[in-house]
């Protein structure tokens, strides 16, 4: 430990004052100075990844953590409830971004709590997507997380869609993806039975299905028999039926079921809508 003009040891409170203070310090010195007080047990461990995070936010940009647009969930404005309630139960998310022709024409973003009186209600089929829309905000790739993170907080928003330098939509952001690179993985129930949560009942015969689901999973669901030798996943089972790597909405029936995708991107099917047919 370095001494102070006095000759003495100086303690590392006085280092971490000297680090505060007008004195001109690097961000390298101040982190070392940081780590021997975890080491020394002044500081908490999670409390030094804490501001080791932050620090580290001020020197990265939106590109680094954000959604790709190939893993966007989206709802299509020209779908009904019926179509894409499915995909927001299934992904539980708060917030979804809403699309017109074309994935790079974002017309707003609907939210999940939106949709609760209308189902309360019972006036789902005469849903105006359009109504419900609440504005988008677009930011640019090069976005530094730190000044995204204030804005966030001054305007309340917790989304924010991302757009390259042609004007394309490259990707989504939330306040969430930024607050976990401070804080670390941010985890809520929904995260906790992911694991669990791999068939869902939808409605009457209808199960929302991840195509990730192990076949033995699948099979024990639903006390069928699909072979477990070429394949792991219940995707992969499906896919091969296709014959090419399908695209949302298309349909295949397999040993007493019907299969529909309901997301899919350019390299894989992501989730099924399952259902058994009657004899």
């Amino acid at each position: 430990m370095s001494d102070d003009r006095s000759g003495q040891p100086r303690s590392w409170l006085g280092k971490l004052a000297q680090a505060f203070s007008d004195e001109p310090r690097s961000r390298e010195d101040l982190l070392t100075d940081l780590k021997e007080a975890a080491e020394e047990n002044i500081l908490d461990s999670e409390a030094l990844g804490i501001i080791e995070g932050a620090m580290q936010v001020s020197d990265m940009k939106v590109r680094d953590v954000m959604i790709p647009r190939s893993q966007m969930v989206v709802v299509e404005a020209d779908q009904t409830p019926k179509e894409f309630l499915p995909v927001v139960i299934s992904s539980a998310h708060s917030r979804f971004p809403v699309v017109g022709d074309n994935p790079d024409e974002v017309l707003g973003v609907l939210l999940a709590k939106d949709l609760l009186p209308l189902i309360l209600e019972g006036s789902v089929e005469n849903f105006e997507i359009h109504s419900r829309l609440r504005p988008a905000t677009f930011i640019p790739e090069s976005k530094r997380l730190n000044v995204l993170l204030n804005e966030f907080q001054a305007t309340r928003n917790h989304m924010a869609i991302v757009v390259d330098e042609y004007g394309g939509v490259a990707g989504l952001i939330t306040i969430e993806d930024v607050l976990e690179q401070i804080v670390g993985e941010i985890e809520d129930e929904h995260d906790a039975e992911d694991d669990e949560g791999n068939i869902k009942p939808f409605e009457d015969n209808a199960y929302i299905v991840k195509a990730l689901t192990p076949v033995e999973d699948f099979n024990a669901f639903f006390e069928v028999g699909f072979s477990e030798d070429a394949f792991d996943t219940i995707g992969g089972i499906v896919t091969q039926h296709f014959g090419h790597l399908p695209e949302k909405d298309e349909e295949v029936d397999i040993d007493g079921f019907n299969f529909r995708i309901l997301s899919a991107d350019n390299r894989r099917i992501r989730l099924l809508q399952v259902t058994r047919k009657e004899d």
